[in-house]
């Protein structure tokens, strides 16, 4: 079951070592955005996977940690991974792919709506590299009628 790393696994590597962001989130029509900032430290595990811990501050000043494994499954020809919040019970499942020049990751997901009420709803999580020490994840959520809306931005910069 020994598995060879492919160039896909090569990647994700570009997103090891310790990061510093800052975030906007649209929180609503009738609410400004919400500005918040936080750390994530991505490791290897071997050549196959990365793993994130990320720790910032909620909107009411508690603690949030987070976890985000990625890696590449060769039989999908698919990106997997998962995250998971402490602000949350609802543990995301990722799929995604990346684009032909090799700078954009993007992350499907199906997560509780913002409706509210129960229903499921598509989101994608983007990861742009800009350079090696920067790059910005985007996350949005597909409208009924098919279209993304963004609703949170983060830049996050290598940390010394």
């Amino acid at each position: 079951m020994f598995a060879e790393a492919l160039d896909q696994h090569r990647w994700l590597t570009k997103l090891a070592g310790n990061w510093a962001y800052e975030a906007t989130c649209d929180t609503g029509p009738d609410s400004p955005p919400q500005v918040s900032s936080g750390s994530q430290n991505f490791k290897t595990i071997g050549e196959l996977w990365i793993v994130g811990e990320g720790t910032s501050t909620m909107p009411d000043g508690g603690p949030a940690a987070t976890r985000i494994t990625l890696g590449y499954d060769p039989q999908k020809e698919r990106f997997v991974g998962s995250w998971i919040g402490s602000m949350m019970t609802y543990h995301w499942v990722y799929e995604g792919t990346l684009d032909a020049e090799g700078r954009v990751l993007t992350l499907d997901a199906v997560g509780p709506s913002f409706s509210g009420d129960g229903s499921l709803a598509k989101y994608q999580d983007v990861i742009t590299i800009v350079s090696d020490d920067h790059h910005i994840l985007t996350s949005r959520t597909q409208r009924e009628d098919g279209t993304w809306n963004e609703f949170l931005i983060a830049h996050y910069r290598r940390s010394k």
